[in-house]
């Protein structure tokens, strides 16, 4: 367990995302943050629209608030759910009453995300509690209306200006259109009505492209901070033989992933491409790629197990993303990897170094780089270049939850801060 963070008042910490339960990368951070500040001596509590409640929340001790509603994807009913993602009035009812019983000066209200379950209502409580609130970018639901800039028709990445007349003429959604006119319509309502990105005074992002992505688009005056992942791998040390293993891909298969990317550079020069997940996709890759071998859903565990064994890691993203856990989690176990170009895990590759990058959504460019990784002298240094760089500064829990808290106590004390009066007399010079 690691050591308590020092600190001489406990903070309180209202956890707000949609789902009480793993169900991504967002929840595993929001509840193993939660995690740190309880063990740090601090009293997070995980407010959410849907559940189950994680078991492992509950191990620990932290408080969780959980609604027992359905997501918008788990709704039997499309009107209910529809009107649920644009107000969720139940949540702004018991975000309201449970932020009224927070200590003043003691409490940060920490969003994670809104758009599954919650929907913009959040906004409201939030502001009159009138308590600070910060805003951790996992996905993009604050700024694009299908979370990603990502068009699932076309298969690329977009960069038209978000609520703009070609942005709501264009079909992007990997549904239908009718869902992109619904999305575009809540995005307008969660900008203009519920104003939720005025809401937060600090951003904290995941990783420097995510800033390149949307520093244009954040309220003017905010405070932006970098803060990592917590990502709890075992230090086992280099791999004894690095160039054994398969080459695999290990997450959801959903289109912007880019799995079929990955198949089809892997048939380009005649191996056969590993999966380690399960989504939508999967039937589809198996009945095209019948020399792909699917592993499917597999434990934590078991994934850590399957990526420390691989000779490299394939990560074919088409869309941004934030800040790749598996990305982190592969360099951690010593295993290299190969990324594309175009999204945020390449910031934590070095090419030639603890990795191989690619140029995004092309199979040749990638197959070239697969061509490299059969090279054993290559992926062995790479092997050994990807664990040290990782471990030279590990983003543990306890790191992250030191940082977190430090951005916590300033955001507290620039609340604090006295308001001094403005002179007379400089208004009146001021107006003349």
């Amino acid at each position: 367990m690691a050591t308590p963070v020092s600190h001489d008042t406990p903070l309180h910490i209202v956890i707000v995302l949609d789902h009480a339960r793993i169900t991504g990368g967002q929840a595993k951070v929001a509840f193993d943050s939660a995690i740190g500040l309880k063990r740090a001596g601090h009293e997070p509590i995980i407010f959410a629209a849907a559940g189950p409640i994680e078991q492992k929340l509950l191990d620990e001790g932290v408080r969780v608030v959980c609604l027992d509603q359905a997501d918008l994807l788990g709704n039997p009913s499309r009107a209910a759910a529809a009107m649920q993602g644009i107000w969720n009035i139940k949540a702004a009812r018991e975000l309201r009453r449970l932020l009224a019983t927070m200590p003043r000066g003691r409490t940060i209200v920490h969003v994670h995300g809104w758009a599954k379950a919650l929907s913009p209502s959040i906004a409201r409580p939030i502001i009159a509690s009138r308590l600070p609130a910060v805003y951790t970018v996992h996905e993009y639901f604050l700024f694009c209306p299908n979370g990603g800039f990502y068009n699932y028709q076309s298969g690329h990445a977009c960069k038209l200006t978000p609520l703009s007349l070609q942005c709501v003429s264009t079909h992007c959604d990997s549904v239908n259109y009718p869902r992109k006119l619904w999305r575009s319509a809540r995005q307008a309502i969660m900008l203009n009505v519920a104003n939720l990105p005025e809401v937060f005074s600090d951003y904290i992002m995941i990783s420097r492209f995510q800033v390149g992505v949307v520093s244009q688009q954040l309220p003017k005056g905010v405070k932006i901070h970098q803060i990592s992942n917590p990502i709890e791998v075992d230090q086992l040390g280099r791999k004894a033989n690095p160039a054994s293993g398969d080459v695999i891909f290990v997450g959801r298969l959903s289109p912007e992933k880019g799995p079929f990317l990955f198949a089809e550079a892997a048939r380009r020069i005649g191996i056969a491409p590993v999966f380690v997940g399960d989504g939508p996709l999967a039937g589809e890759i198996q009945a095209r790629f019948p020399e792909a071998r699917m592993l499917g859903w597999k434990s934590p565990r078991e994934v850590r197990q399957i990526m420390r064994a691989a000779r490299a890691l394939v990560f074919p993203s088409l869309w941004y993303e934030g800040q790749p856990l598996t990305v982190l989690e592969a360099k951690a176990l010593g295993t290299p990897v190969i990324v594309a170009d175009g999204c945020a895990g390449r910031e934590e590759i070095e090419h030639f170094s603890t990795g191989l990058w690619f140029r995004g959504a092309d199979p040749d460019a990638l197959a070239g780089m697969l061509i490299q990784a059969q090279n054993d002298e290559l992926i062995t240094r790479l092997s050994h270049g990807a664990y040290d760089a990782f471990w030279q500064d590990p983003p543990s829990t306890q790191r992250h939850v030191e940082r977190i808290v430090a951005v916590y106590d300033a955001m507290l004390e620039k609340v604090a801060l006295p308001i001094v009066p403005i002179p007379q007399d400089f208004i009146q010079a001021s107006a003349a």
